[in-house]
């Protein structure tokens, strides 16, 4: 299984293939609300394409979560737009099922703690859906897609 090979483990609580590369490979997964033993996993949209979590690895060294996070507390019309992806995350894990918790992913919605999960926010759901994964997509259009991406 490519996602298997992608993770370098089987993947947990996988539910769909919510985004593939424009090689057709999968890049993101979406996985239930709970593991397989019951605990919570509030991470809906997990990125599993090596090449994206290489790059976004890389940014969050290059300190970009911190000044993210900077930004929605400056910027109101940025924080608006995250918070409503915070809602419409919530509303749509829950749809699947109710962890009875305000949870969602990544810092949702005060701060950016995992640009990971806003890529495969923005990859699963669309432009639109997460402002910061729209604008960490748009960050690394250069350099991904590019090449076989399948591959760990």
């Amino acid at each position: 299984m490519v996602i298997t090979e992608q993770l370098g483990r089987p993947p947990r609580a996988l539910r769909a293939v919510a985004a593939r590369c424009p090689n057709g490979h999968p890049s993101v997964v979406q996985t239930a609300p709970r593991l397989e033993d019951g605990t919570p996993f509030p991470t809906l949209y997990y990125l599993t394409c090596p090449r994206l979590c290489s790059l976004a690895s890389s940014l969050e060294a290059a300190g970009l979560m911190r000044e993210m996070t900077e930004r929605l507390r400056t910027d109101a019309e940025l924080a608006g737009a995250y918070a409503a992806a915070h809602r419409s995350y919530l509303a749509e894990r829950d749809a699947i099922e109710p962890l009875g918790t305000t949870v969602t992913a990544g810092g949702m919605p005060t701060r950016v703690k995992c640009l990971h999960v806003h890529l495969a926010h923005t990859l699963a759901c669309g432009a639109g859906a997460n402002p910061i994964g729209d604008e960490l997509l748009e960050r690394l259009r250069a350099e991904w897609p590019a090449g076989d991406c399948a591959a760990g």
